[in-house]
């Protein structure tokens, strides 16, 4: 495409030349599909991800842990858009259509800079944080945020290498912090599951299961390890089955005597 040429090869605007020339040659509703999807249906469908894996994460044996990996995700990508800010300024780069006017461009009117892409940055940076907590829906949410790339430079608002480049401070902001990150939020987790106040052990642990069963086996088992409980009569029983006589009894006997 002539309005892409460039002095000497440049496989950046040649990898945008590609993926945008398919915007070209696209229904307008595949395009109308595309913008919706690339600007707003793949976060919505990363927060949805994250909402399920919590809602799971809330039943494990370890749940303020788990819990605790899942908060990292979306805290994770906020940190990563806020260290994008001074980037941004730094490089200063400009939107691909504002140097190349043969570009289809799907939605016109942005100003900021380019590199590096932020879309591309919050979704990796939720994948990978995804990913550290539980594989399963790390793989899908790493998976949505490829997805995301792509549609970035297929609607001509991004290079290449600025999807590239979200993807890189994602990933490294959610690795790189997960251990500082898993240290601070593992006890809030845990203190918010064992909290009695406003019903919000709830966000931590389901009714019934995960960090619950410890407290219902205790209950139990009379709270004393295991070791014995109450009878119906309200005697200490020890682990043999045998009821402790009271002193109340001791003194019955004494006075029978």
């Amino acid at each position: 495409m002539a309005g892409l040429a460039l002095e000497g090869p440049n496989p950046d605007v040649d990898v945008l030349d590609g993926i945008n020339g398919l915007a070209k040659e696209a229904p307008h509703w595949v395009n109308r599909a595309m913008e919706y999807i690339g600007e707003y249906g793949i976060i919505a469908g990363l927060a949805v991800l994250c909402l399920i894996a919590w809602w799971g994460a809330r039943r494990k044996s370890d749940a303020p842990a788990a819990v605790a990996g899942l908060v990292w995700a979306p805290l994770a990508a906020g940190i990563a858009l806020l260290a994008n800010i001074p980037i941004r300024a730094f490089v200063e780069r400009p939107r691909p259509f504002k140097d190349h006017a043969g570009l289809e461009v799907l939605i016109p009117g942005k100003s900021d800079y380019s590199f590096v892409s932020d879309h591309a940055t919050l979704t990796m940076a939720v994948g990978v944080g995804l990913f550290v907590a539980s594989r399963k829906y790390g793989l899908i949410g790493i998976a949505l945020a490829l997805a995301e790339g792509f549609c970035r430079v297929y609607m001509g608002v991004h290079y290449p290498t600025d999807v590239v480049g979200g993807f890189a401070l994602g990933t490294a902001v959610a690795l790189l912090l997960a251990p500082v990150a898993q240290a601070l939020l593992v006890p809030l987790m845990t203190a918010i599951g064992r909290s009695r106040v406003g019903g919000i052990a709830w966000l931590v642990r389901a009714p019934g299961g995960g960090a619950a069963s410890g407290v219902a086996g205790e209950a139990r088992g009379g709270g004393h390890g295991g070791h014995g409980g109450l009878d119906a009569e309200g005697e200490r029983v020890v682990a043999g089955g045998s009821a402790v006589p009271s002193r109340r009894r001791d003194r019955d006997k004494d006075l029978a005597a």
